[in-house]
This record gives C-alpha cells, sequence and structure tokens, in this order.
C-alpha cells in the first residue's frame, strides 16, 4: 500500500468540508452595488407614480369637463409609462439575481460531481484494502509494521467517510435550494414580462384615445358635452354588448353579469371585479396564444390531473384549449378564469385516492400528482354553489365566472374595498409571495379600472 495515497484523499475529504455558504456570499457581493442603485432608482419611480395617482384621483373626482379628461388622460399616460419603466428595472435586477443563481449554482453542480468523484476513488480503494489478507503481508516486501501504519492512515480515513457523506448531503440541498430559487425567479421574470407588454397596450390606446378625443372636440368644451350626449348607451345595448372570454365562446354581457351577480351573492366578491378579473385574464390570453395540453402543460404536476379532469367531464384532451406556455416555465391553464388543472382540483372536485385530499402533504413532492385521482361530487365547490347537475367544467361561462369569484374571495376580495380587492387581483395573477411587489402593481390598477367601468354599466342597469 502506497502511504501517499492515504495522504492525498484525507486532504481531498478535509478540503471539500469547507461550507458552501461562503461560494453564495463571493458570488452575491459582486452585484451588490447595482442591486443598490437599481433599487435606488426604483423607489423614485415609485415615488413618481403615487404622485401621478394623486393627480389622476383629483382629475377623475372633478366636474366632467374636457380639460379635466384630458388631465386625466395625462395622468394615466405618465403614471403607465413610469409602470413601464419599474417593470423594466426590476426585470433588470432580477437579471442580476438570475445571473448570481445560475453561478452559483453551476459552482455547487461542480463541487458535488468532485465530492461524489473522490468518495468513488476512495470507496474503491477500501474495498483494495478490505481484499489484502495476512497472506499478502507475507508475500509481499512490505514489513509488517508499514503494513499496520497503512491500516492506521486507512482507519482514519474510513472515519472521515461519514463526514463526507454529511457533507455531500449538504451541497445536495444547497444545490436544490439554488435550482429552486433560479426556477422562481425566471418565472417571475416572464411574468413582468408579460406585464410590461399589457402595459405597453394600454398606453397605446391611452394616447390613441386622448387624441381621438381632442380631434373630436376640437378643444372645445361644448363639443365635449355634445360628445358625452352622443355616447351615452342605453340599457339595452349594455346587455346586449358581447363579453369576451377566454379560449370559450362570448357571451352577451347581461348574461355574463347575472352569473356574476349570482357569483356574488355566493362568495361576496363584486360581480364588477370578478368581469374585470376575466377581462384582463382575456387580454393576457390574447398575448400568449393558445397551447396544448401535451406541449404547454407541466408534465409532472398538471398533465395527470388534466387527463383525470377532461375524462370526468368527457371531453376529448387533445382538443381542449389551454394558455401557450412562455419561454419559461409552463401554461396549461383552462378556460376563461385561468386555473392550471392542480389548482382546479379544490375547487371541481377531484380528490386523490391515496390520501383523500385535493392537496399535496407536506415533502410528498410531484408523486402526489401522479394520483390515482377521482371525482367526488359532494367535493365540488363550484357545482355545491353553481347548482349544476353535472361536473363543473372550467371552459363554461357559468362556472368560469362562479370559480373566479371563489378564488377572488379566498384571496380577500370579499373584504369589498379597493385595497382587498385589487390585492386579490395582484394575488389571482403573482401569486401571494409576489403580490405586494410594486413591479406588479400594473395588474392590479388596471383590473380595478375595469371593475370601475363595468360598476358604471351596472349602475346604469341597476337606475343608479
Amino acid at each position: 500500500m502506497c502511504r501517499s495515497f492515504f495522504v492525498f484523499f484525507s486532504a481531498c475529504i478535509l478540503g471539500l468540508a469547507a461550507p458552501s455558504a461562503v461560494l453564495a456570499q463571493n458570488v452575491a457581493q459582486a452585484v451588490s452595488n447595482r442591486q443598490q442603485d437599481l433599487q435606488n432608482q426604483l423607489q423614485a419611480i415609485e415615488n413618481e407614480i403615487a404622485a401621478q395617482q394623486k393627480l389622476l384621483d383629483t382629475a377623475q373626482n372633478q366636474h366632467q369637463t374636457l380639460q379635466t379628461q384630458i388631465d386625466a388622460f395625462n395622468a394615466e399616460i405618465k403614471k403607465t409609462q413610469l409602470q413601464i419603466q419599474a417593470i423594466n428595472l426590476t426585470i433588470a435586477r432580477l437579471n442580476d439575481n438570475i445571473g448570481e443563481h445560475t453561478q452559483t449554482l453551476a459552482k455547487l453542480s461542480a463541487r458535488l460531481a468532485a465530492e461524489k468523484e473522490s468518495l468513488a476513488q476512495i470507496l474503491r480503494r477500501t474495498q483494495m484494502i478490505d481484499d489484502y489478507s495476512v497472506v499478502n503481508v507475507a508475500l509481499s516486501s512490505q514489513s509488517v509494521s508499514g503494513f499496520f501504519k497503512d491500516l492506521d492512515a486507512f482507519a482514519s480515513i474510513k472515519s472521515s467517510l461519514a463526514e463526507s457523506f454529511d457533507q455531500i448531503e449538504q451541497t445536495s440541498a444547497s444545490t436544490a435550494a439554488e435550482k429552486q430559487a433560479l426556477q422562481e425567479r425566471l418565472a417571475e421574470q416572464e411574468q413582468l414580462r408579460t406585464i410590461a407588454q399589457l402595459a405597453k397596450q394600454q398606453l397605446q390606446a391611452q394616447e390613441k384615445e386622448k387624441q381621438r378625443l381632442l380631434a373630436q372636440t376640437k378643444g372645445i368644451e361644448a363639443n365635449y358635452q355634445k360628445l358625452i350626449a352622443t355616447n351615452q348607451r342605453t340599457a339595452a345595448q349594455i346587455r346586449s354588448e358581447l363579453f369576451v372570454l377566454r379560449d370559450s365562446a362570448s357571451i352577451p354581457f347581461g348574461l355574463a353579469l347575472t352569473y356574476a351577480k349570482a357569483a356574488e351573492r355566493a362568495t361576496g366578491t363584486r360581480a364588477a371585479v370578478t368581469l374585470a378579473v376575466l377581462k384582463q385574464e382575456t387580454n393576457l390570453g390574447e398575448n400568449l396564444g393558445t397551447g396544448t395540453w401535451r406541449v404547454d402543460m407541466s408534465p409532472t404536476r398538471d398533465q395527470p390531473v388534466f387527463v383525470y379532469i377532461t375524462q370526468a367531464l368527457g371531453l376529448d384532451p387533445d382538443k381542449m384549449p389551454v394558455s401557450k406556455k412562455p419561454w419559461y416555465g409552463w401554461g396549461g391553464a383552462m378556460g376563461p378564469g385561468q386555473f392550471i388543472p392542480s389548482t382546479w382540483v379544490c375547487y371541481g372536485g377531484f380528490v386523490n385516492t391515496q390520501t383523500n385530499t385535493c392537496a399535496p402533504p407536506r415533502g410528498s413532492g410531484n408523486s402526489f400528482w401522479a394520483g390515482p385521482w377521482q371525482y367526488a361530487a359532494g367535493k365540488d365547490r363550484v357545482r355545491t354553489l353553481t347548482g349544476n347537475s353535472s361536473p363543473s367544467n372550467p371552459w363554461d361561462a357559468q362556472v368560469a365566472i362562479m370559480a373566479t369569484a371563489m378564488l377572488m374571495a379566498d384571496n380577500g376580495a370579499s373584504a369589498r374595498t379597493y385595497a382587498a380587492e385589487r390585492l386579490a387581483a395582484l394575488r389571482y395573477f403573482a401569486g401571494w409571495a409576489n403580490a405586494n411587489k410594486a413591479a406588479y402593481a400594473f395588474y392590479g390598477d388596471s383590473v380595478m379600472q375595469f371593475a370601475s367601468a363595468f360598476q358604471q354599466d351596472i349602475n346604469q342597469l341597476a337606475g343608479l
């Protein structure tokens, strides 16, 4: 036995024991100054957005004149421009953060591979020592004392194996955490790009509407008042206007309102807010497009459940539209309310037969979603509220409106304050973790603008 071998691998084992946290700290430090600069810029923009919101509120609360309308347009346009800047700054910060996680992940992966390879070599040498018999000692030219010195060195290495296995476990956990963090940042970045696209479209629409107003009125107040009178819609016109639904047939606004009012009585979510969320999701759908479940849906989380959902509804999964996946992450959301299958199960009455639950127990991972699943009418929350006699279909307008109101209520919209409804809308799109981030504000603000317009129509229909 060569004693230098044991010395070498003893050094390897000890060297691998350095904590991986130091690596992450060194990488993070390299971009800290840029992150702080971006944060300062973002804070300044958020202050400007707040100032524009005050101007907008002032203009909207004044008597409606041509000048107040132009002031409102200017404030809305400036606010939207600032929100786009805020989104772009946040994306820039995420790019840095993604770079950090990518570098850390690469180094952790290399470290883990080195640790495993070193252990593999030591274990192979361990087997050689175990096979080294007394006969080998007698026949070898090495002295017995030298042999036992090698055995002492080997025993030292063997005792360090347990520590090395622990280190590998820690590095593996750190690697998994970095992968999860990277996936979350990439998904957040994609969401923000989607919002930025919506904001740019709204900005163009605001500019166009302002110019149209100026052209029609020629800057004369009397012409503006005549225009207001001309544009007043009758109740019949409001009811007959088509309400466009994502991945579903359009229905008259009057019917959509009937469904939304029923959902309001059942959940507490204002009808105008439910309709506003559905309109926003429809706008998103126009940008993202339609996909298929085999290509655009998460194969481990949502595809297995989707098969059971369509089977219970008697539908061909290959013919049902779902949201197209972005460049990163997964799509696969269903119907006007854009529920992913793994969320729908707890609203539409599906349970995992092994756990008898619709939500995964802690630590179950993706194995939970593999099922098997079955439909239970008594657990179909949407069906209970709609009173329907068949399983809830997320592509059906009535079902989608009720389910959207339910999820919004679960998100806090039933409190029926502006702040609660706006936050619930943000949670609907971005989840609870990201709902309070300033970069997502456009989505919530836009939903509340739609809700205000719908509420005016609802009030007119009610004679208020």
